[in-house]
């Protein structure tokens, strides 16, 4: 009797709370790309990823070789900067020597007839104001810096202010895992996403979705509001070890679910074509 009154009236099972809502399952990636195998073998690169430098954990060599693997012709190293002490974030002078050994490594890259290239890139910390904590003059040497908010991410003001900040600044190029929520932790900044993904668009700054599982930060709802306002989009997979990069899945499983087209993300683009791209935006927005 028991059993048959629960087949007649299951009980029903209870909404997940907000700060675990909205990420995808890792049955639901695969069967996304299942039905769209080209993804994978057009993706040109993995736009974020952390070595020793910072708070990963092998070298930059390490997670270059490793990523060759998934065929990607470019890779951005973006370890963190200083401002995140508890990241081991570099200064200026450690970025430098960074720089050095990242152009070291393409030479014997490019002369062992390797197809991949490091891109000299840096996760830079923002004040909630949505300033940096480098010299301009140190990120003006690299390929591609992408801007990220760590303090103050619980807050439940309203954050339009300090994003659209951030898009402002002439040297970020990406703006990292925007909302800063993380799956059972905490939910993320709220803003008039509208108004901060058209602006985003106006100043051809990037969005990311990072691919990392307990973040998927933009989701697949911000992600479509993003596309409707016409911004680009930047995927990393934020692996602080080689067997992080298989995270990619997730960031491309939320592009393909949000309709955004290929053409409006980063990754796609040849490298000399994502660089030119980074010296434009930056100069029309007053930087170098």
């Amino acid at each position: 009797r028991t059993v048959l009154t629960w087949l007649e009236s299951p009980p029903t099972v209870p909404e997940p709370p907000q700060v675990r809502r909205g990420f995808l399952t890792l049955s639901e990636v695969r069967a996304v790309l299942d039905a769209h195998p080209d993804w994978r073998t057009a993706l040109r690169a993995d736009l974020q990823m952390h070595t020793t430098y910072s708070d990963g954990s092998v070298g930059i060599r390490e997670m270059v070789e490793a990523s060759t693997s998934y065929g990607y012709e470019h890779v951005a190293i973006t370890d963190h900067s200083k401002g995140l002490k508890i990241a081991r974030g570099m200064d200026e002078s450690r970025l430098a020597e960074q720089r050095r050994e990242i152009d070291l490594l393409n030479e014997e890259l490019q002369a062992a007839g390797s197809g991949i290239w490091a891109l000299r890139s840096i996760e830079m910390n923002l004040s909630p104001q949505g300033e940096g904590d480098m010299d301009p003059d140190a990120l003006a040497a690299l390929d591609l810096v992408l801007g990220a908010f760590h303090s103050k991410l619980r807050t439940v003001e309203d954050q339009t202010d300090r994003y659209l900040s951030a898009l402002r600044n002439p040297t970020v190029h990406v703006l990292a895992h925007p909302r800063g929520r993380k799956f059972d932790r905490r939910e993320g900044l709220r803003c008039d996403w509208p108004r901060v993904f058209a602006a985003a668009a106006d100043l051809d700054v990037a969005l990311e979705t990072d691919a990392y599982p307990d973040r998927q930060d933009l989701n697949v709802e911000l992600l479509s509001m993003a596309r409707d306002a016409g911004a680009r989009i930047s995927i990393g997979t934020d692996a602080h070890h080689p067997d992080e990069l298989r995270f990619m899945e997730f960031g491309l499983a939320a592009a393909i679910q949000a309709g955004i087209t290929r053409d409006r993300i980063l990754n796609y683009l040849p490298r000399e074509e994502l660089q030119s791209w980074a010296r434009e935006t930056s100069g029309r927005r007053g930087g170098r």
